[in-house]
């Protein structure tokens, strides 16, 4: 069995303390609570403190749960809330189109998938939920650049690898992919990522008009593609599976 680590353990037990109570903890309530000596409680409640997650009343000098929870939180309820929506609309998509479609959110400078659905054939495929997406080249990734200014400042400062020979890299015409993105409403990625491969991605926006995700569909350039454009009735079926995404998550206008 894998050893544990005691002081994330104390830490997580200390988060759980005050998670159940009604009203802020003192240092001694809170070690004598999880029998621990004041010191090694303190030690533990300054680092939680020094990164968001406790905050001390300055008048009382009690303790309770900080704002970086709170934000952690929210983080996980939006992105599950997210793929909840999405699930018969993806799966929608991907009938219509016969093609494999993708949900993705921005995590760690890059494009966490959080939902797939498979093409509808009896192709042998592999589940890519919890896979990572470079930002630069995707369509997912492209999206999410041209809609959320956190991605688009990760996407610039990352290093943008050249997967293939169409892979955009500089700077410069980077900013001028999203421009176009934006300008019409979807993103592309045309053997930019994997050779033989093409997706269209649109932005999913929630209820503060915030964009929250991307929806695409991947699959053979010979059939997402046609005389080298991307396939008009496919953009505009991703566009509406991102749209009826939107109005679920409470999105008014997008």
């Amino acid at each position: 069995m894998a050893r544990t680590i005691q002081s994330l353990e104390r830490a997580a037990a200390m988060l759980r303390l005050l998670a159940g109570g009604e009203r802020r903890l003192g240092l001694s309530e809170i070690a004598s609570s999880l029998d621990l000596a004041k010191g090694t409680a303190h030690g533990i409640l300054r680092t939680l403190q020094r990164e968001g997650f406790v905050e001390q009343d300055t008048a009382s000098g009690r303790y309770q749960l900080g704002a970086e929870l709170l934000r952690l939180g929210n983080s996980y309820l939006d992105v599950h809330e997210l793929r909840a929506r999405a699930l018969v609309w993806a799966d929608d998509l991907a009938r219509s189109s016969g093609e494999s479609v993708y949900l993705g959110v921005l995590h760690q400078q890059g494009v966490l998938i959080v939902h797939h659905v498979f093409r509808p054939d009896d192709s042998r495929q592999v589940l890519e939920v919890g896979a990572m997406q470079p930002l630069h080249s995707t369509a997912l990734g492209k999206v999410l650049s041209a809609y959320d200014p956190v991605a688009r400042a990760e996407a610039a400062e990352a290093r943008r690898e050249a997967f293939t020979p169409r892979t955009v890299t500089g700077l410069d015409a980077f900013e001028k992919v999203l421009d176009l993105t934006r300008a019409r409403g979807w993103g592309a990625d045309v053997e930019e990522t994997w050779e033989g491969v093409a997706s269209v991605a649109a932005p999913i926006h929630d209820r503060r008009r915030m964009p929250v995700g991307a929806v695409g569909v991947t699959g053979a350039v010979e059939r997402v593609c046609a005389a080298g454009e991307l396939r008009a009735e496919l953009v505009a079926a991703v566009r509406d599976c991102a749209r009826a995404v939107s109005r679920d998550l409470g999105a008014s206008r997008f």
